[in-house]
């Protein structure tokens, strides 16, 4: 069994085609389903974001497999060609497959490093295979892990600590000049997309109060209801310069619309408590010697895209100690999955002695006549720990080594020791991999038990 991901993103193709693959939660059951119905798909998840579409999935052989889930992309929507489709994709396989979805989780593949959605999203995708019946013990456990994967890099690093949208940015140079935002009035001039962004970063940081001015009082009134705040007639500007601690600046104006003057009379009126401006437009609308005004403090989108990029750089360092995180992470759930592969031969060696055992027991009782029960009991404790002494080593070091990198050679190579049926291991391999999560061999299992 092989685990595998299909997939494109934000770095493989443009945003048209990703969303002509979306697959809306409403017909996710039907999508899975087709999935599931391909003869070599065991086991599948679909992970759709606004940047990224994969398909995970278990299957018997990895290029069939890669086959069958190009062909359900492409039935996912009926305009799309192969030849449009196949150059953006990439595949993973195995170790790769889990390394890639560890990544996801862990937000070390997002477009910005650190984002917090994606492990949300990755939950949701699961959630929805669960619900169809799509997902199975192995996908199970491996994205269970990567979710938990996800959740130690963000509570052991410091990677989504640092704000990487200039809207963002604004509010932590914020609470570098007021520590407690509680307490501010914030003042949103015009209604630009980035300054509506801060205002609401602000808002979700609990300042007092939210003034709207914008020369369309209609938009004033309608931002105010969003922000549960006030409007305030454009012409009032200047007056109401002096009520707010917080002035974010976002017209479409060619001009300035704040002078120096203006901070210099607001802040007389505020007995020289601090004032934050932010001018997030271009050209800038608040004069740049408003810095010269003392308690006046002034950043432009320079200063917050220079702010994010220092940020950027922060979370670059911290990816990396993700990334050693996330890599032995892969390591342990490689090693599981690679012990899978062992567990139908250690049942089929297992039912091969067990057979064998109780054909001779059959013979010997034959031959034997009449026995006591004690007298039959102890000849089966007998062949019973003849056959576990013998079976202990073998097995031990099969279910170890199919751990490692040769697994499959020391698999195949016990197969072929004691001629084990490849149809009987491949009846088997349905029937087992789920023991196969809590499958150990002791040495108290094989000298007081009949099953390893």
């Amino acid at each position: 069994m092989n685990i595998i991901v299909l997939g494109l993103n934000h770095r493989t193709a443009p945003v048209e085609l990703r969303e002509l693959l979306a697959i809306p939660d409403s017909r996710m059951g039907e999508a899975l389903a087709r999935l599931r119905a391909y003869p070599g798909i065991q086991e599948a998840m679909y992970l759709g974001t606004c940047n990224r579409v994969e398909v995970y999935a278990v299957v018997e052989k990895s290029e069939w497999g890669f086959r069958e889930l190009e062909d359900f992309l492409v039935a996912t929507h009926f305009s799309l060609s192969s030849e449009d489709l196949l150059p953006h994709l990439y595949r993973y396989s195995d170790e790769e497959a889990i390394a890639h979805l560890f990544r996801v989780s862990a937000s070390l593949d997002s477009m910005v490093v650190g984002e917090p959605q994606i492990l949300g999203q990755v939950k949701e995708a699961y959630e929805l295979a669960l619900t169809h019946r799509s997902s199975g013990v192995i996908l199970n456990k491996v994205v269970k892990k990567a979710i938990s994967v996800g959740k130690n890099v963000r509570t052991n690093t410091r990677i989504g600590e640092y704000a990487v949208s200039v809207s963002y940015a604004a509010v932590e140079l914020a609470k570098k000049v007021f520590s407690n935002l509680k307490e501010r009035v914030v003042l949103l001039v015009g209604a630009g997309e980035m300054g509506k962004l801060a205002a609401q970063h602000l808002v979700n940081h609990g300042v007092k109060e939210v003034l709207i001015t914008t020369r369309n009082q209609h938009r004033a009134l309608t931002l105010a209801e969003r922000f549960q705040g006030r409007a305030v007639p454009y012409d009032q500007l200047r007056h109401t310069l002096a009520k707010a601690d917080i002035v974010i600046c976002a017209t479409g104006a060619p001009h300035f619309v704040i002078s120096k003057e203006d901070i210099q009379a607001a802040v007389h009126q505020r007995m020289n408590r601090p004032i934050f401006l932010i001018d997030i437009t271009v050209p800038r609308n608040i004069d740049p010697t408003v810095k010269d005004v003392d308690n006046a403090f002034v950043f432009d989108i320079d200063d917050l895209n220079a702010h994010v990029g220092q940020n950027q750089e922060e979370r670059l360092k911290e990816a990396k100690t993700a990334e050693k995180l996330v890599k032995n992470e892969v390591s342990c759930m490689v090693a599981w999955v690679r012990g899978l592969e062992a567990t139908p031969t250690i049942v089929a060696l297992r039912n091969k002695a067990e057979n064998i055992k109780k054909t001779e027991l059959d013979k010997v009782f034959h031959r034997l006549g009449e026995l006591s029960d004690k007298d039959r009991m102890a000849i089966e404790g007998l062949a019973s720990g003849i056959v576990n002494k013998l079976l202990h080593g073998p097995l031990v070091t099969l279910k170890a080594e199919a751990q490692s990198q040769n697994g499959f050679a020391f698999i195949e190579a016990a197969r072929r020791f004691f001629e084990l049926q490849e149809r009987e291991i491949h009846l088997l391999k349905s029937e087992t991999v789920e023991d196969a999560i809590d499958f150990e061999v002791s040495e108290e299992s094989v000298s007081q038990k009949d099953e390893v």
